[in-house]
Parts: structure tokens; sequence; C-alpha cells
């Protein structure tokens, strides 16, 4: 398989956090979002969307979208639940974050790490939606050490991506204990790999 990703971005390191926490060997082709390389005629016949992750298996096929490809390669593994309620819980967080988190976390850090200065009122307003999700993130870890089905999964990888580099975004994850204490049982598990950094 070859995985064309851009070293910075949360949504591809979410699968090659998944990649390496399962032993799956793949080829990484980076891509330059921000110098237009997902937008070529090369890349665009791979995946019309032209965005990145895109992974190619060994058929031909190609995958896109980092939570369908996060399935893709958790089905039949420990971080994918049996039972259908389990993968429903998975599937609810990971939904979760595409539209409640991911929306706004990654994109304040990516505001905030452009050449020139965000709109002080947009960055305001991405923050505070960002804010309202790491609540209920820490409402629901106070209780459980996991974000589904009582066990660790790609709901926590998918949430783990740009959680975990939040600050990068101007959050403060001071008050978030529930949340540090998830952030660091991850952080923790075999097979881990660090995300590049954004500068």
């Amino acid at each position: 398989m070859i995985l064309y990703d851009d070293p910075i971005s949360g949504n591809g390191y979410k699968v090659r956090l998944a990649m390496a926490q399962l032993g799956v060997d793949c080829e990484l082709i980076e891509v330059d979002i921000l110098k237009g390389e997902t937008r070529t005629p090369k890349f665009l016949r791979l995946n019309p969307n032209g965005k990145i992750p895109t992974l190619l298996l060994d058929d031909g096929r190609a995958l896109s979208e980092s939570n369908a490809i996060l399935y893709y390669l958790a089905s039949g593994s420990p971080l994918w639940p049996d039972d259908l309620y389990g993968q429903a819980d998975v599937l609810r967080w990971m939904n979760f974050e595409q539209y409640s988190h991911e929306p706004y976390v990654a994109v304040a850090r990516f505001m905030l790490h452009q050449p020139d200065p965000p709109d002080p009122a947009v960055l305001a307003e991405k923050q505070e939606r960002g804010y309202a999700a790491l609540d209920v993130m820490d409402g629901h870890l106070k209780s459980h050490e996991f974000f589904a089905a009582g066990r660790y999964s790609i709901a926590d990888i998918a949430l783990y991506a740009y959680t975990h580099v939040a600050d990068e975004g101007g959050f403060d994850l001071g008050k978030y204990d529930a949340v540090n204490r998830w952030l660091e049982s991850v952080r923790g598990r075999p097979g881990y790999v660090p995300m590049a950094p954004a500068d």
C-alpha cells in the first residue's frame, strides 16, 4: 500500500498512528498541501476531491477520507469492536470528531500557522466552538477510560490527532484533567508514533 500524506496533517496522522499500532507496512509519499500538490492532474486522478490522506491499495484502488481509511485498517482488529452497539459507538465519536471537533480545533491550528495573521473574530469563533468540543470530551472522559465500547479504538485515534496538538491552535488544555489523562494513556500505548510539528 501507498499512503499519500502531508506530515503536518492531523487527518493523515490518524492513519499513520493506526498503521503503526496495527503493524501495517506502507510506503509513504509526502504531499505538500500548501504548495497545491493535491491539486495536480496526477493526484486528482487518484482522488478527485484533491485531499490527503489518500491510501492506494495493493489492487490499485484508492481510498480517501481519514476515518474511512481508519475503518478499513481496523476492521477485524482490536481497534474495532465486535458488537453492533460498540461499532455504532465508535462511529458516533468519529462523527463527533469530524463535525464538532476538527472544523474548529484543527482549523484554528491551521489559521495560526499561515504567513498572514488570522481574522481575530473568525479565530475567536473557531476557538469558542473548539472549547465546546473539548468540554464534551472532558465530561465523557471523567467516567470513561476511552471514548467508545469500553476499549481503545479508532475513535480514540481520530480524536487524539488534533486534540494533542490543540495548543498549536491557541487552546489551553490546562483545565481538562480527564482529557490530559487520556492523552497520556494514548501516548503510552504500544506502537505509538509522534506527529510532525506544524512549524
